[in-house]
């Protein structure tokens, strides 16, 4: 099994240690954060304080090397990998793909590149709001692009697979499309929720109950991580934004013309069906040969159907 070496270990990077190491993978991590240093290391884990001295052992001992920083901090992480383990088999967790494949192509074409992001997390962060549960049922995106090494993506599924999620393939464009709505959006409209319902006064946030925490549960999340992020996807997050602003413009409308909303809430109803019987329709099981010519597309063509790999055989992988 190839080691894995985490840089970052927030939440998300914290949680694929704990889930590694106890898959059974030697893992060690790299974080500049004191706190989150002196917590992995009490919870009984190897944590660097430089970047450069745990990419250098992860060059020593074939690692993937998985950076779990936020995005400001991908380029100077990537550079330093770039100098001490050009040819790690890397991947990363962060939740935007566009600006980290810029990033890896711009500071080394020869490094083994699967881009990564799980769709998993709380409103919580740092070390210590962790857990080798986290991913479990989760969809973790990887990364399918022309120059993909399918035998890394491979490696970087079963990986995932240890940590208890399932991998669903894509493009970078396609994933960034994606969270966009189902991610991005969502941190802001609970702002904008959250600041809506503050403005009510003392009275309003006594009556806040089930339906406004809900909706702005994710408003918790440290402002700068979600700034990072959605700041990160600002074209495809536009998209969504003025979705959301057509719809919200339609529902002001009919509610002050006529006095109904129910065209906006039955296409919401509709919409939150939709999620269910997704996750509730078994998918047939198939394998694909990842040494076939036609790999990629078998790949990009389960995702954009909603499927998912579930299991990894070799050179196939299997699919549900």
């Amino acid at each position: 099994m190839r080691p894995v070496c985490v840089i970052g270990l927030g939440l998300i990077g914290g949680s694929l240690l704990r889930a590694a190491a106890a898959a059974g993978r030697q893992v060690w991590g790299a974080t500049l954060s004191t706190v989150d240093a002196e917590a992995a290391v009490s919870d009984g884990f190897l944590v660097e304080s430089r970047v450069d001295k745990a990419v250098a052992m992860a060059r020593e001992r074939d690692a993937i090397v998985v950076v779990a920083v936020p995005l400001p901090a991908v380029d100077q992480t990537l550079s330093t990998i770039a100098r001490h383990a050009p040819d790690c088999l890397l991947t990363d967790v962060v939740s935007v793909k566009g600006p980290v494949d810029e990033a890896v192509r711009r500071f080394t074409t020869r490094v083994r590149y699967v881009g990564g992001h799980p769709m998993a997390g709380t409103s919580a962060s740092g070390w210590e709001a962790g857990s080798d549960g986290l991913f479990h049922d989760a969809s973790w995106v990887l990364t399918v692009e022309d120059e993909t090494d399918l035998s890394a993506w491979r490696d970087v599924a079963q990986l995932v697979l240890e940590c208890g999620a399932q991998a669903v393939p894509t493009s970078v464009a396609a994933h960034d499309d994606a969270v966009a709505r189902i991610s991005h959006l969502p941190h802001v409209l609970a702002a904008v929720l959250a600041a809506v319902g503050a403005d009510g006064g003392t009275l309003a946030l006594a009556l806040a109950a089930g339906s406004y925490r809900d909706g702005t549960r994710v408003a918790g999340t440290r402002p700068e991580l979600v700034r990072a992020m959605c700041e990160g996807n600002r074209a495809p997050l536009l998209d969504a934004v003025d979705d959301a602003l057509g719809r919200l413009g339609a529902a002001r409308g009919a509610l002050a013309s006529t006095g109904s909303l129910g065209a906006t809430l039955e296409a919401g109803h509709q919409a939150w069906n939709q999620l269910q019987e997704y996750r509730t329709t078994a998918r047939p099981k198939a394998r694909i040969d990842l040494s076939a010519p036609d790999a990629r597309e078998a790949l990009l063509a389960l995702g954009a159907r909603g499927g998912r790999v579930i299991g990894v055989d070799g050179d196939f992988v299997i699919t549900g």
